[in-house]
């Protein structure tokens, strides 16, 4: 049956970022999809809190602790993951950010960017997901099998005021996403696929000040968001579920390098 393609079972998944708003939610829908599940973070307690809460549904998980920018975290945190699981068959690289400093409020303009906060976000989003895949994947290339999922941004699609660094980050990451794609390929062989979600606007901690006031009616910047997305609304997490499901099953598997929408509409729609 073809529902049987979306299967995860027994498939090994690691979560980078995996106690965020949308990391968390991805790990248990990829956990619920079947997929035993490694949660990587700094907030090793929550880390901690969200495997219990996985365990609880009878699902298999484990907290791994480490900054995706520290290759010697990485590298003891791949080590706990082969001990508990063996394997590694689906990274998906949701850990990311902004920082003040490397946007551009209204009242400011390109020339009061700070360049430390730019080049923060730019590691963080860029080297945070390829350092990631640098450390993890040589699982997947030994054994010609994998899947490999970044998350880019309707900042990487369209021009976003304000977010540069940002913007830059999530640009390159679609660019990442596309040339691992053929790297993996050709090298490797067509078991290793390479893709990329694009989330719309979703409710986070980090941008929850920026698109909503505290009664909970919308920013002058949330109303802009709302208008540009033809459903009239944010996305819900769990709405990136299919997407990301899809994607890491065989489902997808003729489908490699592409960067998927999730977004409401709003990446092609003009605002006229």
């Amino acid at each position: 049956m073809i529902t049987d393609e979306f299967d995860l079972k027994g498939k090994v998944a690691l979560i980078t970022g995996g106690t965020g708003v949308l990391g968390s939610e991805m790990a248990r829908g990829l956990a619920e999809a079947g997929a035993y599940v490694a949660i990587l973070g700094r907030r090793k307690e929550a880390g901690d809190a969200l495997v219990e809460q996985l365990k609880v549904k009878g699902f298999r998980a484990i907290s791994l602790s480490a900054d995706v920018l520290d290759a010697q975290q990485l590298v003891r945190a791949k080590e706990e993951l082969l001990e508990a699981f063996g394997t590694l068959d689906i990274l998906v690289n949701a850990a990311g950010g902004n920082m003040p400093g490397a946007t551009i409020p209204p009242d400011k303009n390109f020339f009061d960017l700070d360049i430390n906060d730019f080049r923060k976000v730019v590691d963080l989003n860029l080297l945070g997901s390829v350092l990631p895949t640098r450390i993890f994947t040589d699982v997947m290339a030994e054994k010609k099998q994998g899947v490999i999922v970044n998350i880019s941004s309707m900042a990487a699609i369209t021009t976003i005021t304000r977010v540069v660094g940002y913007s830059a980050a999530k640009a390159a990451i679609d660019n990442f996403t596309k040339w691992m794609a053929v790297e993996m390929a050709r090298k490797f062989g067509e078991g290793i696929r390479v893709n990329a979600i694009a989330p719309g606007f979703f409710i986070t901690e980090q941008n929850r000040s920026l698109l909503t006031n505290p009664d909970g009616s919308y920013t002058e910047r949330g109303n802009a968001v709302i208008r540009q997305t033809p459903f009239g609304r944010f996305g819900e997490p769990q709405e990136l579920l299919g997407t990301l499901v899809w994607l890491c099953s065989d489902a997808s598997k003729f489908v490699t390098g592409v960067v998927v929408p999730v977004d409401g509409g709003f990446s092609i729609f003009s605002g006229v």
